[in-house]
C-alpha cells in the first residue's frame, strides 16, 4: 500500500500525463538467467495502476535489455525516455532502481533536472519523488552518486583480478601470429613450420632491408603470404594466407612477444566526450602495467627487439621535431640524417639545386630560422663534403673487404633459401588440403547430394589453388629462386673486394651509397668558418677531421681553367675562333660550364682575357688587308682577290667569315703575272704594275 505522503504527490496533471516504466538488465546473460530482476522490474508497472493510471497510460520501454547503464549512448529506449520527459509527455517514470536507468553520474543528474522543470515523477522500489522538491532530489543525487560507486568499485574487482593474473603472467590474452597456448595454458611456437619459417624470414628481412616498407616490397617481389587467424565468425581460428600490409608490418615490430615477454596495460583505453574511446597505443615502456621479460621463447631476442625500434624511430623522419636519421632517400646528399650543425648542434636539412645538369646538396642548418624568424645558421655546399666523406670511406672499407664479401655471399644464399622453402610449403599446405577435401568427399553418402556438391565444389577450389600454388613456385624458382652459383659467387666476391670501383660505379643507386655510409658512421659535424670542416664519427668511437677549403663563388667555379685560356691563346696564332673550337672538343676539351667549345665561346673567352684575334696577329706579322693591298697596286679588290684565288699572291684567311689578308707581292710577281695571261697584253698595265711594286 502507498502512504498518503505519496498519494498527496500524484496530482491530476500527472494522471493526465503517461506513466514510463523502464525495464533494463545489463548482459544478455541476465536477461536470459536473471529472470527474476526482470519479473520485478514488470510488477511496477501494477504501482502505477495503484496511484490512479489507467492500464493503458502505462508504457513499457524495454528496448534496453542488454545494454549496460554506464552511459547513454546505444540505448534508444533511454534517450527515447528522455525526450519524451522533456516534452511534457510523462507524469512519472518507474524504475526498479537508480541504477536500472543511469549508472552515470551527468545521464542521471540530466534527467533529474528535465523532470523537475516538466513537473515529472519518479518511483523505484523504495518509494514515490518529486525531483522539484529538494529533499527529493538531495535523496535521488545521493541514490545516483551511490549507484555510479558501485559499477565503479565492480569494476575496480574485476581490474584488480586481472592485474595480480597479469603480474604473475598467467592471464590468457589473445596471442598474435605464430603462437599458441598449450592444454596448461603455456606459450608455445605455432607447430605449423611454414607459419614459424615465415615469421623468421620476416624478422631477418627488416634488419637487412632496414625499414618496414621493405619489408613488404621482398613479400611482394618474392610471392611470399603472411599468415593470419581469423579471430570471429564461423571460420574462427582458422589459418589463412593473405598478402603482407605496412600496418601488419608495425604491428609485429611493435609486440614485444616476439621477443618472448608478456605485457600488459601497453594501451590506455580513453573515453572520449560522445561516449566512444579510443585506444592510445605509444604509452612509454615505463607506464606499462607489467612486462615480463622472458617469459616464454620468441623469434628474436630483446636486444634486436629494441634495435628494431631504435630503427623505426629513426625512420620516422615526418614526425620527428629534429629530422633525425630517417630512412636513405633517392637524393645524391651522402649525409642525409647524419650532418650536425657545428655551430648549434642541431640537424642539418638538405636543398638541392642544379649545377652542370646534375643534382648537388647543400646542407643548411634552419631550425630557429624558421621556428624563430632568424636568419639561416649556416648553410655548406655539400658537393666537394660529400667527396671528401666518400673518400674517406673507401680507404676505411679496403682493411675489411674480404669480410665484407663473405658476409654479402653468405646473406645471399640465406636468404635466396628461405624464400624457396616457403614457397615450397606452400605448395605443400594446398596439396595437404586436396588430400582432406578429396577424403572428406570420398566418404560422404552418394545419395545425400546436397553435402555431396558442397565437398565436390570445395575439393576443386582447393585444385584450383594447389594449382596456383605450383605456378607461381615453379616460376619463382626459374627466375630468382635459386642458389647461387660459382659464377654468381665469383661476381660477387669480386665486386665487394673492388669497393672502390662498387663506391664509384654510376649504376650503383645513391640509396645504396647512403646505406653503406651509415654501417660505417654514426654522424659528421660541419662548421664552416673560412674553409669547411668536418668532424666524422665512426661506429665505435673513432673520429677524423675533414678540412676543405673555402667553396669558389658561382662565377670563380663556372670560370674556364687557365690552362685552357692559355691553350685558346697559342692557337689563335695560328687559327680562327672556329678552327680553336673544333681543335679543342678533337681533345675532349670543356668550358668552365662544362659545355663543349665554339666560336661563340671562344670569342667570350678572348674578349674576357683581352687576346688578340687571329686577324691582329697576322697583320702584326706583315701581312695587310686585300683593300690596303689594292690601294697600294691601283687595282680592284676583286683582282686582288682572285690573284690569291689563282696562287699570284699569297695570303691567309684571317676570321671564320672568309676574310683574307695577303703579304706585299715579291719581284717575281710581274713575270707570274705575264705568265699567267690573266691581264691580257696590255703592255702600259704591267709596267705601271712595276713601277708601283719598285715604289713600295
Amino acid at each position: 500500500m502507498l502512504d498518503t505522503n505519496q498519494q498527496q504527490k500524484v496530482s491530476p496533471s500527472h494522471l493526465r500525463r503517461k506513466a514510463y516504466l523502464y525495464v533494463r538488465q545489463s548482459t544478455l546473460r541476465q536477461v536470459f538467467e536473471n529472470t527474476e530482476s526482470t519479473k520485478r522490474q514488470y510488477a511496477l508497472k501494477e504501482r502505477a495502476i495503484r496511484l490512479g493510471w489507467a492500464i493503458e497510460d502505462v508504457i513499457t520501454i524495454d528496448s534496453d535489455l542488454g545494454q549496460s547503464a554506464a552511459s547513454a549512448n546505444d540505448r534508444e529506449g533511454f534517450q527515447r525516455l528522455v525526450s519524451d520527459v522533456g516534452l511534457g509527455r510523462a507524469g512519472i517514470v518507474l524504475g526498479l532502481e537508480v541504477s536500472r536507468l543511469a549508472r552515470n553520474s551527468a545521464d542521471w543528474h540530466r534527467l533529474l533536472e528535465i523532470c523537475a522543470l516538466t513537473q515529472t515523477l519518479i518511483l523505484d522500489e523504495d518509494g514515490l519523488y518529486d525531483p522539484s522538491h529538494f529533499n527529493d532530489r538531495l535523496l535521488l543525487g545521493l541514490k545516483g552518486t551511490m549507484s555510479e560507486a558501485e559499477l565503479h568499485v565492480l569494476k575496480a574487482r574485476l581490474q584488480g583480478g586481472i592485474r595480480a593474473k597479469a603480474k604473475r603472467g598467467e592471464l590468457e590474452v589473445p596471442l598474435p601470429i605464430g603462437f599458441v597456448y598449450t592444454s596448461n595454458a603455456k606459450v608455445v611456437f605455432d607447430p605449423d613450420k611454414q607459419v614459424r619459417d615465415t615469421l623468421t624470414t620476416f624478422f631477418s628481412t627488416f634488419v637487412h632491408a632496414g625499414s618496414a616498407i621493405a619489408v613488404v616490397k621482398y613479400f611482394q617481389k618474392n610471392g611470399l603470404k603472411f599468415p593470419r587467424r581469423i579471430k570471429s565468425g564461423p571460420s574462427k581460428g582458422d589459418l589463412v594466407w593473405t598478402n603482407l600490409v605496412h600496418h601488419r608490418v608495425l604491428q609485429i615490430l611493435h609486440n614485444p612477444r616476439y621477443a618472448g615477454a608478456f605485457s600488459y596495460g601497453r594501451r590506455r583505453r580513453r573515453h572520449m566526450t560522445n561516449g566512444k574511446f579510443s585506444y592510445k597505443s605509444n604509452l612509454p615502456r615505463a607506464e606499462w602495467v607489467v612486462l615480463l621479460k622472458d617469459a616464454h621463447e620468441g623469434y628474436i631476442s630483446w636486444g634486436q627487439y629494441d634495435a628494431n625500434l631504435a630503427t623505426l624511430r629513426q625512420n620516422s623522419a615526418a614526425y620527428n621535431h629534429d629530422k633525425r636519421r630517417c630512412p636513405p632517400r633517392e637524393g645524391p646528399a651522402l649525409l642525409q640524417g647524419l650532418a650536425i650543425c657545428g655551430l648549434c648542434g642541431k640537424r642539418m636539412t638538405i636543398r638541392y639545386h642544379t649545377r652542370r645538369g646534375r643534382l648537388a646538396p647543400d646542407y643548411i642548418c634552419q631550425r630557429d630560422g624558421i621556428e624563430q624568424g632568424k636568419g639561416v645558421c649556416q648553410a655548406v655546399p655539400g658537393q666537394a663534403l660529400d667527396d671528401a666523406i666518400g673518400s674517406l670511406l673507401v680507404e676505411s672499407m679496403t682493411p675489411f673487404a674480404l669480410e665484407v664479401a663473405l658476409k654479402i655471399q653468405a646473406e645471399v644464399e640465406t636468404r635466396t633459401e628461405e624464400a624457396d622453402g616457403l614457397r615450397r610449403r606452400h605448395v605443400e599446405r594446398a596439396r595437404y588440403d586436396v588430400d582432406l577435401a578429396r577424403r572428406r568427399f570420398m566418404q560422404v553418402d552418394p545419395e545425400n547430394r546436397l553435402v555431396a556438391d558442397a565437398l565436390e565444389a570445395e575439393w576443386n577450389g582447393k585444385l584450383k589453388s594447389l594449382t596456383e600454388a605450383q605456378e607461381v613456385y615453379e616460376a619463382e624458382s626459374k627466375s630468382g629462386g635459386r642458389n647461387v652459383c660459382g659464377t654468381e659467387r665469383t661476381a660477387i666476391l669480386k665486386l665487394a673486394t673492388d669497393f672502390p670501383r662498387l663506391w664509384s660505379d654510376p649504376k650503383t643507386p645513391e640509396r645504396e651509397r647512403k646505406r653503406m655510409t651509415r654501417l660505417l658512421l654514426d654522424d659528421v659535424t660541419i662548421t664552416k668558418s673560412g674553409g669547411i670542416k668536418g668532424a666524422v664519427r665512426f661506429k665505435g668511437g673513432a673520429t677524423h677531421v675533414i678540412d676543405l677549403p673555402s667553396p669558389q663563388p658561382a662565377w670563380a667555379m663556372r670560370k674556364t681553367a687557365p690552362e685552357i685560356v692559355r691553350e685558346i691563346d697559342r692557337l689563335l696564332d695560328d687559327n680562327t675562333q672556329d678552327e680553336v673550337a673544333n681543335l679543342l672538343n678533337k681533345a675532349d676539351k670543356r668550358s668552365g660550364m662544362g659545355q663543349a667549345f665554339d666560336r661563340r665561346i671562344i670569342q667570350h673567352i678572348r674578349l674576357n682575357y683581352r687576346l688578340k684575334s687571329h686577324r691582329t696577329r697576322l697583320i702584326e706579322r706583315g701581312f695587310i688587308s686585300s683593300g690596303e693591298l689594292a690601294i697600294k697596286l691601283g687595282v680592284s679588290t676583286s683582282a686582288i682577290h682572285q690573284w690569291g684565288v689563282d696562287g699570284l699572291l699569297q695570303g691567309r684567311k684571317c676570321n671564320d667569315k672568309n676574310e683574307m689578308v695577303f703579304t706585299m707581292p715579291d719581284n717575281g710577281f710581274i713575270s707570274r703575272l705575264r705568265a699567267f695571261r690573266k691581264c691580257g697584253k696590255d703592255g702600259s698595265f704591267l709596267r705601271s704594275l712595276s713601277q708601283k711594286l719598285n715604289g713600295v
